[in-house]
């Protein structure tokens, strides 16, 4: 028994100290691709890129900490051009041909199970023999990712809320101003940037900046989206960025989109979407892109209440005219969308995710 135990030590051992051998952390100068301040960190979770710089992955302009990070972000790997850092030689390499050591004696980065990148197979093989695990394709690591996505989030959830939510809070109400606007930020990493760099909190240190930003972006910034009502909520300094309209006077033909903590108002569903295909087209709002919108709510005709905007049933081309003339009707059942479309002559009934753009435009014809 005592043999037993000595040797479950020792291995115990050896696997810390493996560990310790291998670091995510960048060695030299890492490569950033994200612009400004923000790009230091992981939009999807806000950790550190340099700190976790060998499990990055970089895809569309953004730079994600780990493969699932990357998972959430993307969901499908078809049409994307996708890059990783090779863990020997520190550079960005196409993941797609990439070898993937997973599994090994090395800590995951936001999941329990790691997967460490090479360039070479060579490389990935005797990384496996130093570290144990296997040698797999990135197409098998990224559904590998997707697959355990339920089971890391619930893991990580359980971390922040009995540790990392708590010790947020706390330092947020001895450390920090207390009228930060989350309304002003599109992700967490940016939350994150303006945390340190515009000094809205007072001497931050190590895992402390971490714990406040995951406290103000997912608890404070969910509980301020969870109190809009029933009914949209307007402003009367709030203007349609698409046509320009005060769009409290149109309560009844009402949308929003939220990206992140900060949100548009619309006075109907066309102008929406215009501004959904395209936001800089009415502006500079180079920040207001598709990936970063967290909830789309418009107006139910019938009920008068917010929907989620993304699931509901849309009339088009009936003979009900909406402040800038013809409208997307918005519907929560698909009944009721059928009922209009028969009672107003509407010429054909969509979801969300079949909206065209240039149909959209026809509309003002």
């Amino acid at each position: 028994m005592k043999k037993t135990l000595l040797f479950m030590i020792i291995l115990l051992s050896i696997q810390s100290y493996a560990s310790e051998m291998f670091t995510k952390r960048a060695s030299g100068k890492p490569i950033f691709i994200q612009e400004g301040e923000k790009k230091y960190w992981c939009p999807i979770c806000g950790m550190s890129l340099k700190k976790f710089y060998k499990t990055s992955h970089v895809t569309e302009k953004k730079q994600f900490c780990s493969i699932r990070c990357l998972a959430v972000s993307v969901g499908s790997i078809s049409s994307n051009n996708i890059k990783v850092v090779d863990a020997k030689t520190e550079n960005l390499i196409d993941a797609k041909s990439a070898f993937y050591v997973v599994e090994s004696d090395i800590s995951g980065t936001m999941s329990e199970v790691s997967k460490i990148a090479f360039a070479k197979e060579e490389d990935a093989k005797a990384f496996s023999e130093e570290y144990d695990g296997e040698v797999i394709s990135f197409q098998k690591a990224f559904e590998m990712a997707k697959k355990s996505l339920l089971s890391d989030i619930a893991m990580l959830q359980k971390k922040k809320e009995k540790m990392i939510y708590p010790m947020g809070k706390k330092i947020f109400s001895k450390k920090c101003q207390q009228d930060i606007n989350l309304s002003n930020f599109y992700s967490i990493n940016e939350l994150k940037a303006s945390l340190i760099n515009d000094k809205l909190c007072k001497n931050l240190k190590g895992m402390q900046s971490q714990a406040v930003t995951l406290y103000l972006w997912e608890v404070k910034r969910a509980n301020l989206l969870e109190k809009i009502g029933e009914s949209i909520t307007l402003s009367k300094d709030e203007k349609c960025p698409v046509c320009g309209m005060f769009t409290y006077k149109y309560p009844k033909w009402a949308t929003q989109i939220f990206y992140g903590g900060r949100h548009f108002s619309f006075d109907g569903v066309k102008d929406m979407i215009k501004f959904y295909f395209d936001a800089t087209k009415w502006g500079k709002y180079e920040g207001a892109t598709r990936d970063k919108i967290s909830k789309i709510l418009v107006t139910d005709y019938y009920s008068q209440k917010a929907i989620d905007g993304t699931q509901a049933y849309y009339v088009i081309g009936s003979d009900v005219l909406g402040p800038m003339g013809n409208e997307l009707i918005p519907f929560t059942q698909e009944s009721d969308a059928k009922s209009f479309f028969d009672d107003h002559h509407g010429k054909t009934i969509v979801r969300f995710d079949k909206i065209v753009e240039k149909e959209v435009y026809r509309l003002d014809e």
